[in-house]
């Protein structure tokens, strides 16, 4: 199970992301610059789910399984 650590990184990365996608670049004059790279945060984001870094209120399911036994009742 993750920790509230990978937990709190995951919630920012993903807050980085949406900030990115919202367009985090602009201009100066000639140049244009990038406030964060979207591949090292996917990457990140990919690597603390691969930890088992969730959400909060989502499930850890990985690793669960169910049996089910049926009885003839005759």
């Amino acid at each position: 199970m993750a920790s509230e650590i990978q937990n709190e990184r995951l919630r920012l990365y993903l807050e980085a992301e949406k900030a990115v996608l919202s367009g985090q670049s602009y201009t100066i004059g000639n140049m244009t610059l990038t406030r964060a790279n979207l591949s090292s945060i996917r990457a990140a984001i990919d690597s603390l789910i691969a930890g088992g870094a969730v959400l909060d209120g989502q499930a850890d399911t990985r690793g669960m399984c169910k049996r089910v036994v049926f009885i003839d009742g005759r």
